[in-house]
């Protein structure tokens, strides 16, 4: 069975642009292009469809058939259906997803609030959903890198895998980034500067760091050897060294949670970071259930 990538589109410039990229992805990929439109809650004694509804039907379908002339103007070869579903954008993109190979959405919708930089169904499907969902934002250089955030988490296995796939399928270099602090191992756990926070041998723990970085695409780098391969080891903060690393790249892969996960999130906060901050579009990969 061939599964689909799937767009959600609300009309919202964000989410025709995401159109374009679930596009790509779709003719990349060698799959078809669903494009779906959540109605959004409807009072139970009213039916689907009803004469205060005059004007709604023939205005999704123009959504729709926008949305599709775009898609099919990027990839024309890509075959593509488009439906309208009832129920709320969250719970229709999370249910779609369960047969998709991946899930594309803009940053923000109709429905955002002024001055939020990301919508909340992206949030939503990042934490929730049951494929790989690519959040579209910023500026990608499409001749970049592939930027993949290493942890070394077994949860962050998955996000491994996707973007030595995904370089592989773009024939573009990867740039496997981890980055470490005196706080990657609690060597140090009071307050202050995690990165002059002095440890008892810093060279050991870089040392360690190195290590798990080398353990954790050293597989991978073996099953996709046309894949040119930068492995780099930073110490700084966490978030803005991610953020950072996106500057110039085409695509930025993270894992939903990592080592620094609390028990019971379904998104961390570094992933959580670059959704809102990256400077191109960002791909969250969820571990197995």
């Amino acid at each position: 069975m061939t599964h689909p990538v799937i767009a959600g589109v609300d009309g919202s410039a964000s989410s025709l642009e995401a159109v374009e990229v679930a596009a790509r992805e779709a003719q990349l990929r060698g799959v078809p292009l669903r494009i779906v439109h959540a109605l959004g809650h409807r009072p139970a004694d009213r039916p689907f469809w009803s004469p205060a509804d005059r004007g709604l039907e023939p205005m999704i379908q123009g959504v729709l058939a926008c949305a599709e002339e775009r898609a099919r103007t990027i990839a024309p070869g890509v075959a593509i259906t488009r439906s309208v579903v009832a129920g709320e954008a969250v719970q229709v993109l999370e249910i779609e997803s369960r047969s998709a190979s991946l899930a594309v959405v803009g940053s923000r919708g109709l429905s955002g609030f002024s001055g939020l930089l990301l919508g909340s169904t992206a949030v939503h499907l990042a934490g929730h959903g049951h494929c790989p969902l690519m959040v579209v934002r910023g500026r990608p250089d499409p001749a970049g890198p592939v930027v993949l955030a290493v942890d070394g988490s077994e949860a962050g296995a998955g996000a491994v895998e996707f973007a030595f796939t995904e370089a592989a399928r773009r024939k573009a270099p990867l740039v496997a980034v981890h980055v470490w602090n005196t706080w990657s191992e609690r060597a140090y756990e009071g307050p202050g500067d995690p990165l002059n926070a002095t440890v008892a041998d810093a060279e050991q723990l870089r040392e360690a760091e190195q290590h798990l970085l080398d353990e954790s695409v050293a597989a991978w780098q073996e099953k996709f050897p046309e894949v040119v391969v930068e492995r780099s080891l930073v110490r700084s903060r966490v978030r803005p060294a991610l953020i950072s690393a996106s500057g110039g790249a085409q695509l930025v892969v993270v894992g939903a949670r990592g080592r620094g996960g609390f028990t019971g999130l379904l998104l961390g906060s570094v992933s959580q970071a670059l959704l809102h901050h990256a400077h191109c579009p960002v791909t969250v990969v969820r571990g197995k259930e």
